[in-house]
């Protein structure tokens, strides 16, 4: 074998890089029992009779809260602590699950979506939403025929339009104060139709943008988003989530673009203060609300000591440029700064009495975990920042400080709203800062809505600064020119969806709508994102859910069983098949199949892919051609042994004579699986991936592991047989005449293909969910149910026979249903839930009301 070296080197190399990879996943697999522990422990059953006081039904809803809360504590608390050292460097526990095998939600339980841009809203507000009949009547005629048709939107809109009135012009429709620089009164249905295009296609940019943030933002772990090549449509999968209600709402709201007037720190610093003291009676109260208990405080040791010192870091590092030379006006303030200040004075004398992290927290529960916006000044004294932000937290440590300002909001004033930046600035990449925003108005909407920008991009100032420019339409510029008027020396602040993105200093009166955004350390990327952001304002588009499918975590551990009891006995058949039929070539063979498996999941997990039910039935796929490889080698090692060489020979030619047929098998299957995965999506390209990553590790380890494990056995004189006295010649003189059986096959072959060609153009195919668009849920019944039955109730129900299937046990069924499909409204998701409960409810045994039928619908 020529460069058996090289062949060496670079397998040690692989087993290495995948044992690296591999570790990831176990040392996750050991946290996550951790986690599921501490979650379902038995105090928590204690804690749950408690609260429900002998009701059984609100014992299991306090159960889950209180088991969901924990479970929320342990990993917000551990995310940040090093959990494993390798290779000189440490890895967080965030990191560790960042780099295990991810799993797909038919194995981890989740929800699948798939989200299509609503482009006729898009075109609406183009027009201004303009009222002309023509163009009425043109959208409503591509609205239908986009419902058989899978075709680009704008271009049914212009074929429609054309067929509504052939003279009429798009520019007398489409000529607006936000598209002036683009069409104008001389412009051709053509141009028009061109800028439609390219302005629908940055909508939906910014539409699958906006969704990357909420859905980032919702704290899924390892979530999947991707846009499809269909035009407008975007998947999302969402492993774990258990509130599949809370994530359609979250999926199909409107983005709310919104500029809001803000607090400076000194107005409300003293209720801060006061919370801070009141808090220290209540949590005192009840320690178990806040503090961790003894099964966790061994895993969060490092975690405190790491908080105590990033606190004190935060607080050097947070000085403003600007004025700080304010004091206090309050003696709640006073007292405030005075108590810091002593804080802060002994806190150095507290490294050398070493007084922990919780003594501190028992004293300032909500001072501990937000670090609030104080400064010294010159003097040495510490002041309140004159700044819209009261203070900063960990990202570990929102929601915990969310939940104490939430007990003690009847403290603070009613017209002030709180809200966390959206993501970390530079030098401090897990810390947010949380922002106090003015209620100016009486029913509590903001100052400024983001439907009045016409225009934002990114830019750089007189002095090279990267800055966003922005432009309002008439309405936004005269109420803009009142807010900047009011707010000179103070902060407005851009929220989306709740977050705020920015909270630029005011200069000074902005009078005709143009204005700009700076920040010194902004930079390109930033000011990009800000500037879609701001755009998203200008042309809503909604997103509709078209295809849905939740997969309950009982269902996915089902899924994990059986897709690894089918995994398991068919390697277990391959490599008894191969040991009883090739003898010790057979071992050689088992030895290739264990490499080509070990390398699989490592390459898996080295490059983030998601392991789905389909991709382990690539895997299987995968075996079955790394066994045909072999049987292709030893069955011409065989032929090479009758024509009387010796074994070092038979060996060498065994492998050269079978490498064509071997390669070519191969080639061709992963070409197949590179088309799979190119237009393929989600269950597809996990069985095209681990098809194609099994099938390249297949030759090498079919190739080159076998051939230097023959090599070994060569080299040490052992002895290689291909077969036993049973099995050597098994099919040496068989012979099955093929050609004489032609035109028997020709007539099978006309018998079996014809009914099919005419049943094709009889009846015609039925699209599935994944072309039409639907809805799938799963439905587990408390008894044993008949498909036939379940499909015949909701037809009655539907108006259209859905698809009823059996998933897994009898007595849970998939109900796939295109009802209501096209409806754009979001009610649809709650009329297809309940026709859904009419039509299955009487199916079950046992009462049932709708509440409890959505919740048990995995």
């Amino acid at each position: 074998m020529q460069h058996k070296g090289v062949v060496k080197f670079f397998a040690i190399t692989f087993i290495l890089v995948c044992l690296f990879q591999l570790s990831f996943t176990v040392i996750s697999y050991y946290y996550s029992g951790k986690s599921d522990e501490y979650a379902n422990s038995a105090q928590v059953k204690t804690m749950a009779k408690q609260m429900a006081k002998g009701n059984p039904l609100k014992e299991e809803y306090c159960y889950d809260s209180i088991s969901k809360s924990r479970l929320e504590y342990f990993n917000d608390s551990m995310a940040s602590v090093d959990v494993f050292n390798i290779l000189l460097k440490k890895y967080t526990l965030k990191d560790v699950r960042e780099r295990e095998i991810n799993l797909g939600l038919d194995l981890k339980g989740g929800m699948n979506v798939t989200m299509a841009v609503s482009v006729p809203d898009v075109i609406r507000a183009l027009s201004g939403n303009n009222q002309d009949p023509t163009f009425l009547k043109s959208l409503a005629k591509a609205i239908d025929k986009e419902k058989t048709s899978t075709r680009d939107f704008v271009d049914l809109f212009a074929e429609s339009f054309k067929e509504t009135d052939p003279n009429a012009k798009l520019a007398a429709i489409f000529t607006t104060v936000e598209l002036k620089d683009k069409i104008n009164y001389s412009s051709t249905n053509d141009e028009v139709i061109k800028v439609i295009r390219e302005e629908s296609n940055a909508a939906i940019d910014r539409t699958y943008n906006i969704l990357t943030t909420r859905i980032d933002r919702f704290g899924v772990v390892q979530p999947n988003i991707q846009r499809l090549q269909t035009a407008g449509r975007i998947l999302i999968e969402l492993p774990g989530i258990k509130d599949p209600e809370r994530v359609r709402k979250l999926l199909q709201g409107t983005a709310q673009l919104e500029f809001w007037e803000t607090y400076q720190f000194p107005d409300i610093q003293p209720f801060f203060a006061e919370a801070n003291t009141k808090l220290t009676s209540i949590l005192s109260a009840s320690p178990d609300s806040t503090r961790a208990d003894s099964t966790l405080k061994s895993d969060t040791a490092a975690a405190t000591k790491a908080i105590a010192s990033k606190q004190s870091v935060a607080a050097k590092k947070s000085t403003l440029k600007k004025s700080d030379s304010t004091k206090a006006d309050t003696s709640k303030g006073n007292a405030l700064l005075k108590q810091l200040d002593k804080d802060t004075s002994k806190a150095s004398a507290a490294n050398k009495q070493k007084q922990s992290f919780e003594d501190y927290a028992k004293k300032n529960p909500l001072f501990a975990y937000l670090n609030p916006a104080i400064y010294q000044n010159k003097e040495g004294q510490y002041v309140a920042g004159q700044t819209a932000m009261v203070g900063r937290a960990f990202i570990k440590d929102t929601a915990r400080v969310n939940q104490m300002l939430r007990l003690t909001k009847s403290m603070f004033p009613r017209d002030m709203k709180l809200a966390w930046t959206v993501k970390p600035r530079s030098e401090a990449k897990d810390v947010l800062e949380l922002v106090a925003l003015k209620v100016t108005s009486r029913d509590g909407s903001p100052a400024l809505g983001g439907d009045v920008i016409v225009a934002a991009r990114q830019d750089y100032d007189q002095n090279g600064r990267v800055e966003v420019s922005m432009s309002m339409n008439s309405e936004g510029a005269r109420i803009w020119k009142r807010l900047t008027g009011d707010n000179v020396g103070k902060q407005i602040a851009i929220v989306l969806d709740g977050y705020i993105y920015s909270y630029p200093n005011v200069n000074g009166e902005i009078p005709n709508g143009m204005s700009s955004i700076t920040g010194g350390e902004m930079t390109v990327e930033e000011a990009l994102d800000l500037a879609n952001i701001l755009k998203a304002g200008k042309l809503p588009a909604p997103a509709r859910i078209v295809a849905e499918e939740v997969v309950g975590p009982s269902l996915g551990q089902e899924s994990i069983n059986a897709g690894l009891l089918s995994f398991i006995i068919a390697f277990i058949g391959v490599l008894l098949y191969m040991s009883l039929y090739y003898n010790g070539a057979g071992h050689v063979a088992d030895i290739a199949l264990f490499a080509n498996v070990f390398f699989l999941f490592g390459v898996l997990a080295s490059i983030g892919a998601v392991l789905t039910l389909p991709g382990i039935a690539g895997i299987v796929l995968t075996l079955a051609m790394a066994v045909d490889s072999n049987v292709i080698i030893y069955e011409r090692m065989r032929e090479e042994i009758r024509a009387g060489k010796g074994m070092r020979l038979v060996v060498k030619d065994g492998f050269h004579h079978a490498l064509s047929a071997i390669i070519d098998g191969h080639v061709t299957t992963i070409l197949t699986g590179i088309v799979l995965y190119i237009f393929g999506s989600g269950p597809v390209q996990g069985f095209a991936t681990t098809l194609v990553i099994g099938l390249l590790l297949s030759l090498f380890s079919s190739i080159f592991i076998a051939r230097l494990v023959f090599e070994w056995m060569l080299d040490r004189n052992m002895t290689i047989t291909t077969g036993n006295r049973y099995t050597m010649n098994l099919f040496q003189n068989t012979k099955i005449d093929f050609i004489g059986l032609r035109k028997k096959m020709y007539v099978l072959s006309l018998v079996i293909i014809l009914p099919g060609m005419i049943s094709l153009f009889v009846r015609g195919l039925d699209p599935g969910l994944d072309f039409t668009g639907g809805r799938s849920y799963i439905v587990r019944f408390d008894q044993n149910v008949s498909t036939n039955d379940v499909r015949e109730s909701l037809r009655k129900m539907f108006g259209e026979s859905p698809e009823v299937k059996t998933f897994g046990p009898k007595n849970q069924v998939k109900i796939t249903t295109k009802y209501m499909i096209n409806e754009r409204g979001q009610q649809s998701d709650s009329v297809v839930s309940s026709k859904l409960f009419e039509g299955v409810k009487s199916f079950y045994k046992a009462p049932l009301t709708y509440n409890d039928f959505k919740a048990n619908i995995p």
